[in-house]
């Protein structure tokens, strides 16, 4: 083990927005065994507080499903790859072709605008926080690193069955909200397992020497390209379909107990 890949939300991250004690000491003592730490996310780099405020977290974090890494210390954007305009609004006429209904919002590295329709009655607030309107004059570049879709009265497994083979050559999609029915389209080709490969190549770090840690859909690439992806127990089925290797659930410490133990075999090997 010498890089552990954990996804926040659901696997580090309780619903009540609090890391437990016990993991954060789990993933500190990964560190002071020199053991390399990144966390991979669907969050965009301006959510990143709880790793900065409970972990004090300032390494690399990999965002947006892979298509924007961040660094925490120097509080910069270090790559990212943007959906092209044209794309991003061919996606949405062709989702809206099949679902009148959805709204849309995007992503870019430093805001995040959305369709005035997106903001759902309780969050009717955003509207005061972000700029909203049209996507045509919200968006006038390719910056956009994650291209979002919403739609109410269908589960996230079904919207994405149906739209996923219209919009699968066009962009990555797939979905990762515990509450709502949302999916998440990054750039052709991207996901988290791409751009944690290719961070793990520059440390020199091969695939066999990584433990992954996830529990949603986007989570599946990452799992299954980590020498040991473990899904959570308390996961979304695809997870747990993506690999033998399940942790107990996050309300169980499942992320602290699998370091745990791998921590004390490498002090038993050394």
């Amino acid at each position: 083990m010498r890089l552990v890949a954990s996804d926040i939300d659901g696997t580090i991250l309780r619903r009540d927005g609090l890391i437990t004690e016990r993991t954060v000491r789990a993933l500190a003592a990964c560190e002071e065994a020199g053991v390399e730490l990144v966390f991979v996310t669907g969050r965009p780099a301006r959510w990143l507080t709880p790793l900065v405020e409970q972990l004090g977290h300032a390494g690399t974090v990999i965002c947006s499903n892979g298509a924007l890494v961040y660094d925490l210390e120097a509080m910069e954007v270090v790559s990212a790859e943007g959906i092209r305009r044209a794309i991003m609004l061919e996606v949405r006429d062709i989702v809206r072709g099949i679902f009148p209904e959805s709204t849309f919002a995007a992503e870019t590295p430093t805001e995040f605008v959305m369709e005035t329709a997106f903001a759902e009655p309780r969050h009717r607030s955003l509207l005061e926080q972000v700029r909203h309107g049209e996507l045509e004059e919200l968006v006038t570049g390719d910056e956009v690193v994650k291209f979002m879709a919403k739609i109410e009265g269908i589960s996230s497994d079904e919207y994405i069955r149906a739209v996923a083979p219209h919009v699968a050559h066009l962009v990555s999609v797939t979905h990762s909200a515990v509450d709502l029915t949302m999916l998440e389209m990054a750039p052709l080709g991207v996901n988290k397992a791409v751009t944690l490969a290719e961070y793990a190549h520059a440390l020199g770090i091969a695939p066999g020497e990584v433990v992954a840690f996830g529990d949603m859909p986007n989570d599946v690439e990452m799992l299954t390209w980590a020498g040991e992806g473990y899904a959570m127990s308390s996961g979304h089925p695809d997870a747990l379909a993506a690999t033998e290797l399940h942790a107990p659930g996050i309300e169980d410490d499942g992320v602290a107990q699998v370091l745990e133990r791998k921590l004390a075999g490498l002090r038993l090997a050394g």
